[in-house]
């Protein structure tokens, strides 16, 4: 498991990325090492790709993210919601895998209130630079209501590109912190028809905006759970499982025999194999559903 203090720890190393696969870490540190994200899986024909940064007028000022496509035809719409250490190569590379499967993916940046645009290189120089902190300040304003409005704001601006087929379901996925922000843009945006939340935190919560109380019957919702957030909290997933069945709707609730993070290729936890399991139902959910 990797915690905020052996995460700062491996920041503060003098190690660069690149040597980690060497073995250079420490042993504290080497259970915690990402891959080089030249080594991510590419996507399926990045050539036939176009992407840009965007802006458009959201409730909370003016949104911004990255927005990857397939170049020459409309494409169902992903809303791509990142970890704590927000936009950054790591999601932009994730998210255009993604497109390269053939969807219209939009990695939001989800601290557009308070900075624009990309704010750290990569997870080191999130958790070496004063990440926490600054995260922490950023995402207080982050609860259901005002992701509600950013999801709404983002697919209407979305739904008016070319490179979106609106006659299609929207899919979302986050990972972290963005976890629980797929389903609250589910339960918001009426086409929306497929979450996926990867190590999500806070999906089961007191009161009545918790993700596990606003699932829809009509939506697909792919839950994979870290292993070390299940030992924290075994019950969550059986409370999420039962709010689905209680509302019919379809979902997917796993238990990933990796650590919190294991999806995204820059961070400590980043486990190929289960990623690229974690991948499989990614693709499979967002084919049955949108």
């Amino acid at each position: 498991m990797c915690d905020e203090r052996q995460l700062a720890r491996w920041a503060r190393s003098t190690v660069s990325r690149r040597a980690f696969g060497g073995g250079a870490l420490a042993t504290g540190v080497a259970a915690c090492t990402p891959m080089e994200l030249s080594e991510e899986p590419a996507a399926a024909d990045a050539g036939a790709l176009t992407e840009r940064m965007v802006s458009f007028a959201a409730p909370g000022g003016t949104m911004d993210g990255f927005f990857v496509h397939p170049a020459d035809t409309a494409s169902p719409l992903v809303l791509f919601w990142p970890d704590i250490a927000g936009l950054r190569e790591a999601k932009r590379q994730m998210a255009r895998r993604l497109a390269g499967e053939g969807y219209a993916v939009f990695v939001a940046n989800p601290y557009y209130r308070d900075v624009a645009g990309q704010q750290f290189e990569d997870f080191a120089d999130f958790a070496g630079n004063g990440g926490w902190d600054k995260a922490r300040q950023w995402r207080s304003a982050l609860d259901a209501d005002a992701i509600q409005g950013d999801a709404r704001a983002a697919t209407a601006w979305l739904d008016t590109q070319d490179a979106v087929d609106t006659a299609r379901g929207i899919g979302t996925q986050g990972y972290c912190m963005g976890g629980p922000f797929t389903v609250w843009s589910t339960a918001a945006v009426e086409r929306m028809r497929a979450a996926a939340s990867f190590h999500g935190g806070g999906l089961v919560r007191d009161g009545e905006k918790s993700p596990h109380r606003m699932l829809r019957g009509d939506a697909h919702y792919l839950i994979a759970i870290a292993q070390d957030d299940d030992a924290e909290d075994p019950a969550a997933k059986t409370a999420f499982s039962a709010a689905a069945n209680e509302v019919g709707a379809a979902a997917e609730v796993e238990v990933y025999a990796a650590d919190h993070g294991w999806c995204v290729p820059d961070s400590p936890a980043y486990d190929r194999a289960e990623a690229e399991r974690a991948w499989s139902r990614l693709l499979a959910t967002y084919a049955r559903a949108l």
